[in-house]
């Protein structure tokens, strides 16, 4: 994944139960109707915690950290760890966090199950280039075709999360029933542990975590999953309740703003923000 950041704010709208299709509510994802829209300056220091999942989709949020990019449009942002994709809808509504970053799959799960939670930017899109992101088979189980996997164990971060429903969708094109495979949930930064471990036979995973397990020989790439989706799909979205994001106008544009600047800093220098 790469991080991106969405161009316009268009409205966003909660999703009836069972009839959405992922193409329409990727149509309809982004900022509330009427954020950013405010000529007020914004308030010195609007304190927000941001919740991530250690995942490199997140750059731009640290580069902007990093960079002053976040304070120099008035916000203090402290980033926080958050184990799973899946708890950060949760997170949000507990107010725990107040922006965070769920995959487009839990969101939309979220708000057809009654939560209204809206995006307030893109934060990464698919690459097909990354070769690293994937499933990582543990070193001694043997994967050479997708009916290797039945019966296996494998780790996903997140039950329902972007890289769990791609694994299930290359699992069934492949004619593979993913009932056949028991997944369990686990944290990008548990899934070399669990995998030397043996606990699972294979775990979803991304970088930096499937280069150290590779380097330090606990697995192997079996499915390279980044290579199965199209080019520029949003993988990752900045969200929040719409209740704080019609509260917090101001705030909503300048973190947009300050994502986008971090996105154009990544692509000028991607030395500096490596």
């Amino acid at each position: 994944m790469k991080p991106s950041v969405s161009e316009s704010h268009v409205s966003f709208h909660r999703a009836p139960a069972r009839y959405r299709t992922v193409r329409r509510i990727f149509a309809a994802a982004a900022v509330a109707i009427g954020l950013g829209s405010s000529g007020e300056p914004v308030a010195a220091q609007t304190k927000i915690s941001l919740g991530y999942t250690a995942t490199l989709g997140f750059n731009g949020a640290f580069i902007a950290k990093d960079q002053g990019f976040f304070q120099k449009h008035g916000l203090d942002v402290e980033l926080t760890l958050i184990g799973l994709n899946s708890n950060i809808p949760g997170a949000l509504m507990g107010n725990s966090i107040q922006i965070g970053g769920p995959t487009p799959p839990v969101l939309m799960q979220a708000n057809d199950g009654g939560l209204d939670l809206v995006v307030i930017a893109n934060c990464s899109v698919t690459d097909p280039s990354n070769m690293k992101d994937g499933v990582m088979a543990r070193a001694g189980v043997t994967i050479k075709q997708p009916e290797d996997f039945i019966g296996k164990k494998v780790g996903v971060p997140g039950l329902n999360a972007f890289l769990h429903v791609m694994f299930r969708q290359w699992l069934l094109s492949n004619g593979v029933d993913y009932e056949k495979v028991n997944f369990v949930e686990v944290p990008f930064t548990q899934s070399a542990d669990v995998l030397r471990s043996g606990s699972v036979d294979a775990v979803i995973t991304g970088e930096p975590f499937s280069t150290r397990i590779v380097a330090d020989n606990i697995g192997t790439l079996a499915v390279p999953l980044a290579v199965q989706a199209p080019p520029n799909i949003p993988a990752i979205f900045y969200a929040s309740t719409r209740d704080w994001a019609k509260a917090h106008p101001d705030a909503v544009k300048a973190f947009h703003e300050a994502i986008a600047e971090a996105v154009a800093f990544q692509a000028k220098d991607p030395a500096a923000a490596a």
